[in-house]
């Protein structure tokens, strides 16, 4: 991968990882009275509540999801150094829109953390308080790794010559458009997994190291990616078994 697009590339990486952590560090270690709390009722959240978990679900997604397509992104830059006359930074647009992909689903799961505020389920903590919606969560997310949906999605991640063939389009927008498209199917690989941190607590950082480790190592094409889903899919099933006992 150009030192051009590494750059930039892990830059942002380390700087969603340091907000994460700077802000688990604030709930640690400041008083509830100097920290923002979500409202607890529906009503009372006001479009500054919504923008912040926005941005803090934006900058999650970031974190966990732009690790995991190091492998797509590196046969793009080898896909592109075959035309002289083509930009380095068509890598960054490819990020870019693979991103504004994750970035769309965190207005999705910003609307669930209002909900489930308002119904109690969640503490001013983001931790979660309802034993039901964490088992309801991981034995979805248990039975989605089985699903051939998962697999097909899980598949077109771990082929990125073959996508790059069939999709490929030249210029800044055609790298942006790919982004999207390999996004799209990414979302469609691991939405489920996203929604653990519900189960785990939203700013639960051992949640999130293990998620991305997880997504990443299905991507990662010497692992054989059908045994881990079925391995991890195992686990949070017996995971959503015990909560619900």
């Amino acid at each position: 991968m150009p030192i051009k697009l590494a750059l930039p590339l892990g830059g942002a990486i380390a700087a969603a990882w340091g907000f994460l952590i700077y802000q688990a560090w604030q709930m640690t270690h400041l008083a509830m009275a100097e920290m923002w709390m979500p409202p607890s009722r529906l009503s009372q959240w006001l479009m500054g509540d919504f923008a912040w978990v926005f941005c803090m679900w934006a900058v999650m997604m970031a974190a966990m999801m732009l690790p995991s397509i190091l492998p797509m992104l590196s046969a793009f830059s080898r896909y592109c150094q075959r035309d002289t006359s083509t930009s380095p930074w068509l890598g960054l647009w490819f990020s870019g829109g693979y991103l504004a992909v994750w970035i769309a689903f965190s207005v999705m799961l910003t609307a669930l953390q209002w909900l489930f505020h308002g119904l109690q389920w969640l503490s001013p903590m983001m931790e979660n308080r309802q034993p039901y919606l964490a088992a309801a969560i991981l034995l979805m997310a248990g039975l989605y790794q089985f699903t051939p949906y998962k697999n097909a999605c899980l598949h077109h991640c771990r082929t990125p010559l073959g996508f790059l063939l069939h999709a490929w389009r030249p210029g800044v927008l055609g790298a942006f458009r790919m982004g999207v498209q390999h996004g799209a199917t990414c979302l469609g690989c691991c939405w489920a997994q996203m929604l653990i941190m519900f189960a785990v607590g939203v700013m639960n950082l051992t949640g999130m190291l293990l998620i991305t480790l997880l997504v990443f190592l299905e991507k990662w094409p010497p692992i054989d990616s059908k045994k881990l889903s079925m391995l991890s899919g195992t686990l949070f099933l017996v995971w959503g078994g015990v909560w619900l006992f």
